[in-house]
């Protein structure tokens, strides 16, 4: 009995301690190397100085309810908060966004986000995938960039703050998970 009691109090002894070396879920997230961030983009499609304007479209875009097949280049801000006014422009989204879907608002969005501010200045990211506009939260890849992020991998999640319906001014929230 006490052979047994022994090991129960070993096994009990080396649960415990194997429980306080390991790392929280929090600390474990954070030693997987991703740096996390927040930036808001700024899509202006109308007024006098718009940074969103379609380039190219099917003869069909515009009878299409989901505008497919037309080409929008983008040069937005990217700010750190959600107004212009409030926030501080850190960079821009530049590139390409692409009507590619027939039966919902899906997007291929193909940009940079160029940092001019702050402290990911003088470097960039390249971001890839699929913008279904109407979902909540959608997610896509970053593929790459440069200086700070060079090689980088990681992927962002984008919420639509503001629709843009009235201003013509759509805000879109970026959560930026990235590993360098």
């Amino acid at each position: 009995m006490a052979g047994s009691s022994s090991k129960l109090l070993f096994v009990c002894a080396a649960v415990a301690l194997a429980a306080a070396m390991a790392p929280s879920p929090a600390a474990a997230a954070g030693d997987g190397g991703f740096t996390t961030f927040k930036l808001y983009f700024h899509d202006i499609v109308g007024g006098t100085s718009p940074t969103a304007i379609r380039i190219a479209q099917a003869a069909s875009s515009n009878s299409s309810s989901t505008f497919f097949g037309a080409v929008v280049a983008i040069d937005d801000p990217l700010t750190t908060g959600p107004t212009r006014a409030a926030g501080t422009e850190v960079g821009r989204a530049q590139g390409t966004y692409t009507f590619a879907d027939q039966s919902t608002f899906g997007l291929l969005m193909v940009m940079n986000f160029v940092f001019t501010a702050g402290e990911h200045k003088g470097s960039s990211l390249s971001i890839l995938g699929r913008n279904q506009v109407l979902a909540d939260v959608r997610e896509m890849s970053v593929v790459g960039g440069s200086g700070k992020f060079r090689m980088a991998r990681g992927y962002v999640q984008a919420h639509t703050i503001d629709s843009g319906a009235t201003s013509g001014e759509t805000v879109v929230e970026y959560t930026v998970n990235v590993k360098a």
